[in-house]
């Protein structure tokens, strides 16, 4: 057989010590360019429920921050507890595109940058979508409380669009 058809045992293991050298080099090599701050992170973040603070007054949008810092340009992960009832008006947000995970009740979105309710679509408990940077867009929490989580890159900010007057 020529050596093309076949590998022999002795060059099946060869071949395997290299390409597991290959392998390990090339691990050794990200971790030497990898951020020394992702790498000294520790053992990562674990909050119970229980354990999740919302900030903000009864009745208003609160906001828990569970990962990162979003006034800083890194990635954070928050919580948003939208209380039954609360229009949030059209506005946008200036960071990198946003993803948003619906955890419970049923949000009313839309994209644009005047309420028009018949634009409104239910998104119910389980839905994903993503927010591109400074795309208008408003929500109702028609049906009752809704809690979102959203992760993104900041600095964050939130920009409310004026009605026409």
């Amino acid at each position: 057989m020529s050596g093309t058809q076949s590998l022999s045992k002795h060059g099946r293991a060869a071949a395997t010590r290299e390409l597991a050298r290959r392998f390990l080099a090339a691990l050794l090599l990200a971790a030497s360019v990898f951020p020394a701050q992702a790498r000294d992170a520790g053992p990562g973040i674990v909050k119970l429920p229980d354990q999740i603070e919302y900030k903000g007054l009864p009745g208003t949008l609160q906001i828990a921050t569970l990962y990162g810092d979003p006034a800083k340009p890194e990635m954070f992960v928050q919580r948003y507890k939208v209380p039954a009832g609360l229009k949030l008006m059209p506005h946008y947000h200036p960071d990198s595109p946003r993803t948003v995970a619906v955890l419970s009740g049923t949000l009313y979105y839309a994209l644009g940058e005047v309420w028009d309710e018949s634009k409104l679509k239910a998104l119910p408990p389980g839905t994903f979508f993503t927010e591109p940077p400074k795309a208008a867009h408003f929500a109702w929490a028609k049906d009752g409380e809704v809690v979102l989580q959203l992760t993104s890159i900041g600095p964050t900010g939130t920009t409310i669009i004026k009605a026409p007057e």
